[in-house]
This record gives C-alpha cells, structure tokens and sequence, in this order.
C-alpha cells in the first residue's frame, strides 16, 4: 500500500518515499510519504490562513457545531458497521501487533465517542455561563474559545482511538489541526481521514502529514501553531515543551502501579486484571501496569502463582503476545538482568526471549511475559529506585510486597514517581482506599477490588495529574481543556446615568 498526505484539501505524494515491514515477518507491506525540505511549505501555508480565531467559534461560524455533530454522527454509524470495525480491528492488528479482541475494542471505543458527539454535543461544549453585572446593561458572558492552527503528534500503540479521538476534539472546537501519526502505524489514520471526508467532513479542514519526528519538529517551530498535543515518550514531550515554550499538551510516559489491598477477596478475577493490565498488548499502554505492591496477604494466598499461570497462556499465535515495537529483545532482557543484580530480587516468570519459532525483525523485542521481585525495602534505595521505576513499553512489571507497617514505604515510593497517569487500589476496605488516594496524585485511578491500571474508554476522562500540561482524552472536560481556551466578553450596554458629569482624573 503507498500511502499519502492530505493538505490543503489534497491527497499528495512526495519525492520520497520510506518502508514499512511488517512486524511480524519484516517484509516490506507498506510505503509512506517521507516530507522533507520545501514539501513542508503547504503545510506551514495552511496553518498560516487559519486565524487565532480559529475556522469557527461561538460568534463566528457557529453552524459549524451543529455540521461536526452530524460528521460525528454519520462517521459513528459507520465506523460500528461490522465489516467496517472488523477491517479497522484488522488493520489496526497487522502493523501494531495485539489480539483481534484488543483491536477491535479500540475501534468499539472509536465508534461509541464518535455517537457520543453526535448531534447538538460540540456546541454544548463550547458553550460558557453568564454572570450579571454592576448594573443595568452589564453582563458577563464566558465562551469556549479555539486556538486557530494546532498540532497533533500520535503514537503508534493505539493507532486509531488516540489520534482520532484528539483529532475530532480539536476540530469540533474549531481549530485547524496538522496531523502526525507515528510513520509505522499511520496507515490506520489516513483509511480513517478517508471514512471522515465521507461521512461530510471537509477535506481542507485538517492536514495529515507523513514525515520524520525531527522534520516535524521543524515543522512545529516554524509554523504559527498555537498548541502541540502530543502523546509518547518523556523526553520527546519535555523537549517538544522546551522548543514550542510551553505550548504543549502532555500525555507522555507512565509508570503505572497497583496496590492489591489488605483484603483478599475474588483471587481468580484481581489475578486474571492484574495479567490484562501487565501484558495485553504485550504491555504497550501507557496505561500498563508497571509495578504491583502486593500487600502480604495476596502473596499468601498465591497471587504470584495464579499470575505466572495466566501469563503462560499468552500466545505468538493470537497475538496475546507479540513484538515490542519501541525495544530490542537485549533492551528488554539487560532491563530484567539489571533489576536482577538488586539484593533480594529473583526472576517470578518470563525474563527470556520469546522460546518458539518466529520471524519477528531483529529490532523489535520478542520477549516472554516477565515478572521481577524485587524487596521493597530496596526498590526504595536511590541507586535502585530509578532503574526499578523506568518504564519498559512492554511485557515486563515488577513485583513488591509490604505489609500493614510499610504502607507508608508505598506510599513514600508513589509520591517519589515522577509521571502520575493511572494507578489501581485493589481494595473493598474503604478506610484503605481512602488513605491512598488521599496520599497519592495519579489522573485515572481506578479503585476497589475491579480496579485495573488500563482502561481508556470514552465515557470518562483519561489522561495524567500533576502536570499543568497534562492533556486529557475522551471526556468533554478533557476536550476544553486541550482544545479551547477561556474567553470573557464583558457587555456593557447600560444607559449613562441621569446627571452624570465629568469627575476628575484618578
């Protein structure tokens, strides 16, 4: 397949042109544009005819609303349509390797946020309050106000709910989005611009580019564009933060934990969560479960065993597990070897490459689902904290246990964490869940025995805390607060006051 820009309303090519081989084999199934040098110009001349103002706004072209709520609705009908979910579930399975079922509920996920804004939903978002005035005439109105010309920079583990959900928020609030995918995946999103500009959206309205992370930053740096989203790795946030003045939106890295309670109830179903979160997408979510603080009690009920039995089931075959696309295979392991030289851990599962046969690139990891203990009491040490508590994109977590007198130890362990994105308190004992929520930061946490660490669905907001840059996703807070500004126009049409002279300066 050779895929294509779309700018200014065109689907283009370029001189250049890069390959993408199938993770699975590393034979080459997919060509993408490579945009370099003056192909840049149309971009950065369609971003500059946006105004600050943005394509529409609550006193400017507000028909507009009601014409993404009908997009919204149309695109949502159709991404449902079961040959259409099963191509996207399909697509999307091929160049970002996971199970049918994670596929197909990313594009579920899709579908139900598209309804969820159909109809009179964008211009209720953008919508504000009054507040009366001093007297007769004045009023105060606030209004949800666009940026004009914004970025997006997607990742590759969720190819189509991450950058079409950012995507449809930015464009119902009335800015003008430049697109960039991750070049791997990005295939998934320009099938998907193509399903949008039939179901009514313009073509001129967002411009989708295929290019290299440096040339995109270029592009941003030269370019008028007033917010960057951006979703993938911390130190490309911090630096992307650094280049554009703060001007960003951050969903970046996640080191996320869990913390298995006192009380020890429906073993089965906490260990099979606790397998789904660590290693369904061979771990590449921002939202995986990166450590596990069990409280002694789980371990005595053999939560560890049920854990390593559940990841044993885990497949090449169906995908359960598969190629890590942001690590090497020795990447992977020197990780595991290292946490292993700490005094006290030891290998619970895994910490091999994959044992069956593939043909997975060299550059991609193939790793067996790992799982490292490692004592509290040294996990906590700074010489080991940092390297315990360094996100791995793949199927790997580490392993803790405390009990009822080194809660605080835990607790000291989160507060030092430096991303705070989502976490899970395993946990029906309310004066528990209640000390550590009280006491922790993380944006999306989840808590009670069915809590789990992943989970981005479109019916509440997901995204860090902590951070005054941290984007949110999904929710229509999480959509005014990435995608418009706060605006107050103050009206003042009262009548002067009957003998109302000049009064002296002041």
């Amino acid at each position: 397949h050779k895929m294509q820009n779309l700018v200014q309303g065109e689907w283009q090519g370029t001189k250049e042109y890069k390959t993408i081989v199938d993770p699975l084999n590393g034979e080459p199934f997919i060509t993408h544009p490579n945009t370099v040098g003056d192909e840049l110009e149309p971009f950065l001349d369609s971003a500059r005819a946006c105004p600050k103002h943005g394509m529409h706004n609550p006193l400017k072209n507000p028909e507009r609303y009601v014409m993404y709520g009908d997009i919204c609705h149309q695109a949502g009908h159709e991404l449902a349509k079961p040959e259409v979910m099963d191509f996207f579930a399909h697509l999307i399975a091929r160049v970002m390797p996971k199970s049918y079922y994670q596929a197909w509920y990313e594009t579920k996920v899709t579908a139900d946020f598209l309804k969820n804004w159909g109809g009179d939903n964008p211009r209720f978002n953008a919508g504000g309050f009054n507040v009366p005035g001093d007297h007769n005439g004045q009023v105060s109105t606030n209004y949800r106000w666009p940026f004009g010309p914004v970025a997006i920079v997607a990742p590759f583990n969720f190819p189509l709910e991450i950058p079409c959900l950012q995507l449809m928020g930015a464009l119902m609030m009335g800015n003008k989005p430049v697109l960039k995918s991750a070049g791997t995946v990005a295939v998934v999103m320009e099938q998907f611009l193509r399903l949008m500009i039939h179901c009514g959206a313009p073509a001129t309205d967002v411009d989708f580019i295929n290019t290299g992370g440096s040339t995109m930053g270029s592009l941003i740096n030269q370019g008028p564009y007033r917010v960057t989203q951006f979703t993938g790795s911390s130190q490309v946030g911090e630096q992307l933060s650094e280049e554009t003045r703060g001007k960003v939106k951050l969903e970046d890295a996640g080191f996320d934990w869990k913390i298995l309670g006192p009380d020890v109830a429906d073993l089965d179903y906490v260990s099979w969560v606790s397998d789904q979160d660590a290693y369904a997408c061979s771990g590449q979510k921002c939202s995986a479960q990166s450590i596990i603080f069990m409280h002694e009690n789980w371990e005595k009920a053999g939560f560890v065993d049920k854990l390593k039995s559940l990841a044993s089931r885990r497949k090449l075959e169906d995908l359960t597990i598969g190629p890590v696309l942001s690590h090497s295979t020795q990447e992977i392991l020197d990780h595991t070897n290292r946490c292993l030289e700490i005094p006290g851990a030891k290998l619970l599962f895994g910490g091999r490459p994959w044992q069956g046969e593939h043909s997975v690139p060299e550059f991609y990891g193939m790793v067996e689902p790992t799982a490292v203990y490692v004592p509290l009491e040294e996990l906590l040490k700074p010489e080991h904290f940092g390297h315990c508590c360094t996100e791995i994109f793949g199927p790997f977590q580490v392993v803790t246990s405390y009990d009822d007198s080194t809660l605080q130890s835990v607790l000291d362990a989160c507060e030092t964490m430096s991303h705070h994105l989502t976490a899970a308190v395993v946990s029906n004992d309310l004066r528990f869940t209640d000390k550590v929520l009280g006491a922790t930061v993380n944006g999306t946490t989840y808590t009670g025995l069915r809590a789990r660490t992943t989970g981005a669905p479109q019916n509440h907001w997901f995204g860090p805390a902590g951070d005054p840059r941290g984007a949110g996703i999904g929710s229509p807070y999480a959509i005014q607060l990435v995608w418009s500004c706060h605006r107050e126009v103050i009206h003042d049409h009262g009548e002067i006051p009957e003998g109302w002279t000049l009064p002296g300066p002041s």
